[in-house]
Formats: C-alpha cells, structure tokens, sequence
C-alpha cells in the first residue's frame, strides 16, 4: 500500500502544545504493542495527525527521530484510506516501534483504528 500525494497533502499536522494536549485530554486512546494511538474528533473537517516519542523511550535523540519517521511512513500509508475525516490522530511511539516490522506497525494502527470505531475499517 502506497500512498499518492494527493491523499498525502490532505493530512495537516498537529504543532502546537496545547492541539496535543486536548487529544492527550480529552480524547479516547488505543494501545497496541507497536504504538499508542490518541484520537479525537476536530471541527476543521480534515485529519490532523501528530507523533510524539518522549525520553522514557529512549533517551539517544537519534532513535526517537527514528521511531517518529517510521510511525509518519505507517500513518501516511494508513491514515488517508481508513482514518475517518474530521478527526485528529496523534501516534506516540513505543519501546518496541524501533524494532518491529513495517508490517506489523501497519497492523497495530490499523488494529487500533478498528478498535476505536472510528474509521472506515470494519470490525471483524
């Protein structure tokens, strides 16, 4: 599954602090052993996406840079064919994100998603 750039432009970021803190908040949360997925409906109409990985993690700036590339290529390849429009999704990266495969990172989120009801993938 690859990703157009069309699909792909129409994801938007979360920068600001305080646009994660009100997922982290007030939103529903999904754990899976790849990644922790956050969501929350938004007003804009769009999916805004964001990726957090703290310290706890691992403390070496590299693997963090490198855990957060990897979840933006599974939310990229993901999100713009089963993320549900309006919806803010924030992906926090895991101990394990650094060392699973690409394909089992895309079955966690896509896992998460199914769980959350909250997307165009039906439960099984």
């Amino acid at each position: 599954m690859h990703t157009r750039k069309e699909e792909l432009a129409a994801i938007k970021m979360l920068t600001a602090r305080s646009e994660f803190l009100i997922v982290q908040g007030k939103g529903k949360k999904w754990v899976s052993h790849g990644l922790i997925l956050q969501m929350r409906p938004n007003d804009l109409g769009h999916i805004r996406t964001g990726y957090t990985v703290t310290k706890k993690i691992d403390k070496s700036a590299v693997k963090r840079n490198r855990i957060k590339r990897r979840l933006r290529s599974v939310a990229a390849d993901v999100l713009p064919h089963y993320a549900l429009d309006g919806h803010d999704y924030i992906l926090v990266g895991r101990k394990l994100s650094a060392t699973r495969s690409y394909d089992t990172l895309v079955d966690d989120l896509k896992w998460c998603l199914r769980r959350s009801g909250f997307s165009r993938i039906q439960e099984k």
